[in-house]
């Protein structure tokens, strides 16, 4: 198995291969780990897949928490977006460096017995190179190119700035900053660290040196508040999907599958969704518990979310970029106001956590489910259960990466155990009233119900083999 590419989709692919007990290889072409990164912001979502695969750590507490975005229409604030905890979402996003999440990756590896191997390209692969390979090598993936997958799109925008810098600034520390001013975007998001903050803005014209004069002219606040520019960088912001995720025993993740606009934070986020996705089907598919046509799947249910991703990001683009008059007319005193509405508040804290993501429409979701939520294919909320020795835990600390089956049926077990094998399941007890739940390694629902549902499920819908034949 070689994983190319070490960003945080193709780290979180390779811890969960390890944890499942894959060996793998895992190359990139940089000389070594990135100091510097373009992707800040680290969803409830991204949160979960990291405690799940054992890596999120002290994250939480490094970042800088997230509660709100005030939109600026000139000096004056027009709408502050609170991004206030629902019952869905209990907890904020937070704002730090791709790195860091890299950083925190990287360790989780190491101590499954992987390293990553640097300054190793991959322009050219062919069915001989290894049984499965997973290209995770960015918007210009050398393996996305050797396999011949198309990857359309359209650029949105030609240039953007983006940059880190000291500024002393009596701001609030848990809120993004936007100042619109006709055709101009600026945005201010806190960072870790001593009035540390990053900027992104559209270049157009301008020199990438020239960041304090552009922040004095778009926010109104004077130029030498930036006591220290750390880093800049320009680049494209484009809309791309790949026309297919797996191509033989090639298959695409993160950003060698889509690109889209960093409006939102959504990028890093979707890679490590799509790493864990594919991560345990991939499992069972090296360890032959189902065949290789589980890998279809994997399109099935991801390239719809980075679809929705792309359309979501590239509308805010444009409303925030405000193009022609009437565009900023409805922009500056229809959408942004709106912003100010709690229902809208709500909407868009659950949208962008990335919690609402369901594959229940998937191929993997039982019709015959009853209606009651959560669904099959529906992320499984929080549950209060016991394990086998009896002491109570709660569902999502036991995920790990590993099936989970909450039932008191012990035949449901059995079967669980029986297709998927015991050391990838974990059985938990309900504390009352829960029917009998199998729970992805992803924490979606498999399936709901008896040993006899359960049985037609991994056997029919998943298409798991048994290791021996399953007897009532």
């Amino acid at each position: 198995m070689l994983v190319v590419g070490a960003g945080p989709t193709g780290l979180a692919l390779a811890c969960g291969l390890r944890a499942a007990g894959v060996p793998i290889r895992i190359v990139d072409a940089a000389d070594g780990p990135a100091v510097t990164s373009r992707a800040l912001g680290l969803h409830p979502r991204g949160m979960e897949v990291l405690d799940r695969l054992g890596a999120l750590g002290d994250l939480p507490a490094r970042g800088m928490p997230v509660r709100a975005v005030a939109i600026y229409v000139g000096d004056r604030e027009v709408a502050r977006l609170r991004l206030r905890p629902t019952r869905l979402v209990t907890r904020p996003g937070v704002t730090m460096s791709q790195a860091s999440v890299e950083s925190a990756l990287r360790r989780r590896l190491a101590a499954l017995g992987t390293e990553v191997t640097w300054n190793r390209p991959v322009t050219d692969v062919t069915a001989e190179d290894a049984e499965w390979i997973v290209g995770c090598d960015g918007a210009h993936s050398g393996v996305r190119k050797s396999a011949g997958i198309g990857f359309p799109g359209v650029p949105l925008v030609e240039r953007f700035l983006i940059a880190d810098v000291r500024a002393a600034l009596a701001l609030p520390r848990d809120v993004v900053h936007t100042w619109l001013r006709g055709d101009e975007m600026f945005g201010l998001f806190p960072l870790p660290g001593t009035d540390m903050w990053r900027i992104l803005m559209p270049q157009g014209d301008r020199a990438p040196g020239e960041v304090s004069d552009l922040f004095a002219e778009c926010t109104g606040l004077p130029a030498s508040a930036i006591t220290e520019q750390m880093w800049t960088s320009t680049f494209r912001i484009h809309r791309r999907l790949a026309d297919t995720y797996r191509s033989g025993r090639v298959l695409l993740a993160g950003d060698a599958a889509h690109i889209h606009s960093p409006f939102g934070g959504q990028g890093m986020n979707t890679g490590l969704g799509d790493a864990e996705n594919l991560a345990w089907k991939l499992a069972l598919v090296v360890r032959h518990r189902c065949g290789t046509e589980l890998l279809d799947t994997y399109q099935a249910e991801r390239r719809p979310i980075a679809a929705q991703v792309l359309d979501n990001t590239s509308s805010l683009t444009h409303l925030m970029l405000g193009r022609g008059a009437v565009a900023r007319l409805l922009r500056d005193h229809v959408v942004v106001p709106l912003m100010d509405r709690p229902l809208t508040q709500r909407l868009i804290t659950e949208t962008s956590s990335q919690l609402r993501v369901s594959y229940r429409r998937g191929p993997l979701a039982d019709g015959r489910a009853v209606a009651r939520a959560p669904r099959p294919g529906d992320r499984v909320p929080d549950l209060s259960c016991r394990r086998a020795d009896g002491s109570p835990t709660r569902l999502h600390a036991e995920w790990g990466g590993r099936w989970v089956i909450v039932t008191a049926d012990d035949h449901a077990a059995r079967v669980a155990c029986t297709y998927l094998g015991a050391d990838a399941v974990t059985v938990l007890r309900p504390d009352a009233g829960v029917e009998t739940l199998l729970v992805r390694p992803d924490g979606h629902l498999a399936c709901r119900g008896d040993a006899r549902r359960m049985d037609a499920w991994l056997s029919g819908v998943l298409r798991a083999r048994a290791e021996v034949p399953v007897s009532s």
